[in-house]
């Protein structure tokens, strides 16, 4: 087992304010004490069971972290599944990362998973002093592959632009390592965030839960109905509201169409809770209009940048150092350089990706993204290299600098740029029942003043907000693939007919 982390849960524990809970989740609570002897129980029996590989598919629970924790004290390999996850993901996941045995408080988990007969859980058993159930994995009829890097302690899974999994492995080090910079910069003495996206998601994991952990404070775990989030793209904006209001956090990390949702309440009435500090927006670029709007209201939003591949984040906007339009300066612990405009990252990289072996202990990360560095060390991202739509016309353009544009103002709850190809831009968007079509119109025209003519959107087409379901990431971000597929007919008669009329299509 690995005591020095226990030795520094247990510091945490004494540090930690009298009376303050650890964690908070809709069923209990836990201190720093309790905490840390929770996670050594199950961590021993983790170690009794010699399992190398566990998944990890729960509700945002205390049950959650204790794992997460446990399986690091005990030298074990964790494997959060999101719940969103198609059951051929998650099958994927599995078998790529040989998994021994799976800890889940879903019970409809043995039909999601065992949809064919190349898979079985067996041995249902309590987790001991949890409400999870461990069920071992027995695999039949093809090849489990759990090829992983020396020294990986978590898999975390990206679903990826196509939709397919890729799992990027993390050491215990690099976590913490970029947990203790965030910790400093971020500097909220025994902090009460409250979690809002999945703790399988990377970010709020390691920014959510780790950085409190340091902080010595309060980790709020309601469920994905009391916070209105459920699956990768569906949100209770009125459930959100009153999860804030009645926890009342200091922090909290919030994707753009969250920050959006939050933004368009604040100006309907919502007052944000006057507790909260710091929150946190990533995953996708985000406008700064929107940020400096947010502020307006209330909203102490601050940019951040970061992927899977480097433990989550790279740059962060804080209280102290702060340029809107950035994404912040990069986090001490690593470096950035722009080459070609690709942005390159040392020093916070991860192991390499699962089953393949070629790329192992790469000392630097090329992220894929655009961007610049300026004299003062602020750091700028302009999108995605792969992204880059060339008009039919040769103008290199990249999609989020326009999609950020329309997403400025908190009206659309979805955009996404089209035009690779073709003589101009299309988009395809969706706002709440609120927002007319006339609203939409008047809004791309007056973007479309800002940009210059090769980037204005000529045509764009209003959709309902279920035709995005499994077009998304976790984060929010398009899955551009599975969107020029699944809505081909709506995109061609876009570019084919000159009648540029809005109307509602799935």
């Amino acid at each position: 087992m690995h005591h020095t982390f226990l030795d520094r849960l247990d510091l945490l524990g004494q540090s930690a304010l009298s009376g303050k809970p650890a964690l908070v989740d809709n069923h209990n609570e836990s201190d720093y004490s309790q905490l840390t002897d929770t996670i050594a129980q199950v961590a021993a029996w983790l170690h009794r069971l010699d399992v190398r590989v566990v998944a990890l598919q729960a509700q945002n629970s205390i049950d959650w972290i204790i794992v997460d924790l446990a399986c690091q004290v005990a030298g074990v390999v964790c494997l959060p599944l999101p719940e969103f996850f198609t059951r051929d993901q998650m099958q994927g996941c599995l078998r790529a990362a040989a998994t021994d045995i799976v800890l889940t408080d879903n019970t409809k988990l043995l039909s999601d998973i065992t949809g064919n007969n190349d898979v079985s859980l067996q041995g249902k058993e309590r987790v001991p002093a949890l409400s999870l159930y461990a069920y071992r994995i027995a695999w039949s009829g093809i090849e489990v592959q759990g090829k992983y890097p020396q020294g990986t302690q978590k898999i975390t899974f990206t679903s990826g632009s196509t939709g397919t999994p890729k799992g990027v492995c993390l050491s215990m080090d690099h976590q913490w390592k970029v947990a203790e910079s965030l910790a400093r910069l971020i500097s909220i003495e025994h902090p009460r965030h409250l979690c809002l996206l999945p703790l399988s998601t990377l970010l709020e994991n390691i920014a959510g839960v780790y950085v409190p952990l340091l902080c010595s404070g309060s980790i709020i775990l309601p469920d994905s109905n009391s916070r209105g989030l459920n699956g990768s793209s569906k949100l209770d904006i009125h459930a959100l509201t009153h999860c804030m209001d009645y926890y009342q956090p200091e922090s909290v990390i919030l994707l753009p169409q969250l920050l959006s949702a939050l933004v368009v309440a604040a100006q309907q009435g919502w007052q944000p809770p006057s507790s909260l500090k710091f929150a946190a927006v990533g995953g996708a670029r985000v406008a700064p209009g929107l940020i400096q709007e947010a502020r307006r209201l209330d909203i102490p939003a601050y940019e951040g940048y970061g992927l899977s591949e480097c433990g989550s984040v790279v740059a962060l906007n804080t209280h102290e150092r702060d340029l809107p339009g950035s994404v912040g300066r990069v986090l001490p612990h690593c470096e950035v350089s722009i080459e070609e405009g690709e942005i390159m990252v040392t020093g916070s990289c991860h192991l390499g990706y699962l089953n393949e072996p070629g790329g192992w202990y790469s000392p630097r990360i090329a992220t894929g993204d655009l961007g610049t560095l300026d004299e003062e060390g602020w750091l700028f991202v302009d999108g995605r290299r792969k992204n880059l739509l060339i008009s039919s016309f040769g103008r290199n353009i990249s999609p989020e600098w326009v999609e950020s544009a329309l997403n400025a103002r908190p009206l659309l709850s979805h955009c996404v740029v089209m035009g690779d190809g073709e003589p101009y831009l299309t988009a395809l968007l969706s706002a709440p029942e609120s927002v007319s079509d006339q609203d939409i119109r008047h809004w791309v025209e007056q973007v479309n003043q800002q940009l210059p003519d090769y980037a204005r959107v000529k045509k764009w087409q209003r959709l309902k907000p279920e035709s995005w379901q499994g077009l998304l990431t976790a984060n929010g971000r398009p899955r551009r693939q599975k969107v020029s597929e699944n809505l081909s007919a709506v995109i061609e008669h876009l570019y084919r007919y000159a009648d540029n009329r809005p109307s509602i299509s799935t």
